[in-house]
């Protein structure tokens, strides 16, 4: 919200400058004359806006609709537990899609809605959902990585901001033109203008800025680092167990309402890319084995080439996994199968012979069992004990060394994620 308040100041100081110049304005875009940050007066932002709540709410019926045989029973939150993190934007984000997925469920208001449950974790203990929250490891990455990822950046912005200065005649930095991007795509995505600070770009100058945006991504939250995505195992471990426990269900003759028969999750970007990592989506060519085998992943190649990894697709706002398990008891080599579903889509796993259905045991093995391997603790916070204490032996050291040198001088769907 500032940036803009900024980005504001900095077009009217642009615009003095140019008048003093005495250059022509017909190159200057109309809208930069009195242009003010619609959000001017906003100090906190982050809350779901109308458009995801309705987003959200038809997912919900869309999902309910998908599978229809999970949904048939009535809401009991042992059946349909839905958590979400102790973040408002997530638990608002549960509150539509569960208004969607149990319309005409209930006897409340004209709509037939009716009350649910959402449960949160605290924001400093949810490991599962808010993984990168709670690691340390992690936190210390991001740190330092943050201005290298900035000066990958650079270049690009650098072009473009001489493009920009040549086209419209007006002193362009890098920065103007960071925020300028930014501009676009908030205007494009929440106020459906798309004429505006996105006009001033070319196409091929958008498609660069774009694999900007997904460079920082991937190398902060995606395939850049195997510490983004393995941080993640403990939502993998209990998406593993709910299967398992789903299969026990169904082995056993559970009678109907006694068994839980879809997890709901709702939590962030920062949640949803690792999950994504994980299972091995967006990959290109031989590059999930080498995932496996914990070797780093070049940059996601640069326009004109073409990349899996798009933040758009990868992260979009109300971006979402489903992962189903079928019971197919007919099928000679497995009983029971992972379909993966992202935004909606089938999307093929590379661990499963790029098939978006996968026997549950390979799912298991293939998939899952080389990153359940690693312990979030020791993944996430062992190096910071032990540099913690490593400077805690330093200091005491250097006082005990001071004190010694003072005396010297003194089929059938069955189980649900989402």
């Amino acid at each position: 919200m500032r940036e803009f308040d900024a980005l504001a100041s900095r077009l009217e100081v642009l615009l003095h400058d140019a008048k003093e110049l005495k250059q022509s304005s017909n190159k200057i875009p109309s809208w930069f004359w009195g242009w003010k940050s619609p959000w001017k007066g906003k100090l906190i932002g982050g809350e779901l806006i109308c458009e995801g709540e309705d987003d959200l709410y038809h997912l919900g019926i869309r999902i309910r609709d998908m599978f229809p045989e999970l949904f048939d029973e009535d809401y009991r939150p042992d059946i349909y537990p839905i958590k979400a993190t102790q973040v408002p934007r997530a638990s608002a984000s549960a509150v539509a899609f569960g208004m969607g997925l149990f319309s005409g469920k209930g006897n409340l208001g004209p709509g037939r809605h009716r009350a649910f449950a959402v449960i949160s974790e605290s924001r400093a203990s949810d490991t599962v959902l808010r993984f990168h929250d709670c690691c340390q490891n992690y936190k210390s990455f991001r740190r330092s990585q943050e201005p290298a990822v900035d000066k990958l950046k650079e270049p690009v912005l650098d072009e473009i901001s001489t493009a920009l200065v040549q086209r419209y005649g007006l002193n362009f930095t890098r920065k103007d033109t960071s925020s300028l991007w930014l501009l676009c795509k908030q205007e494009a995505s929440l106020l459906e203008i798309y004429d505006q600070a996105c006009g001033l770009f070319s196409p091929s100058e958008v498609a660069l800025l774009e694999w900007t945006d997904d460079v920082e991504i991937f190398i902060l939250k995606g395939y850049g680092n195997s510490l983004n995505y393995r941080m993640g195992v403990p939502l993998l471990q209990d998406v593993i167990e709910s299967m398992e426990q789903a299969i026990k269900a169904k082995e056993e003759g559970y009678v109907p309402g006694s068994y839980e028969k879809a997890r709901l999750r709702f939590a962030h970007a920062e949640t949803l890319l690792p999950f994504s990592c994980l299972l091995g989506l967006f990959l290109e060519g031989s590059e999930f084995d080498r995932i496996q085998r914990e070797e780093p992943l070049q940059l996601p190649p640069k326009p004109p080439q073409k990349r899996n990894w798009k933040g758009s697709i990868v992260a979009p706002f109300a971006g979402n996994n489903v992962l189903v398990l079928y019971s197919c008891p007919d099928n000679n080599s497995s009983k029971y199968f992972v379909h993966v579903q992202h935004n909606e889509h089938p999307v093929p796993m590379p661990g499963c012979k790029n098939s978006d259905l996968c026997p549950f045991d390979v799912f298991k093995q293939q998939i899952a069992a080389p990153h359940l391997k690693h312990d979030y603790d020791a993944l996430c916070n062992v190096n910071v004990e032990q540099s913690e204490n490593r400077h805690a032996s330093s200091r005491i050291s250097k006082l005990l060394s001071w004190l010694f040198n003072c005396k010297n001088v003194d089929a059938q769907a069955h189980h649900f994620e989402l």
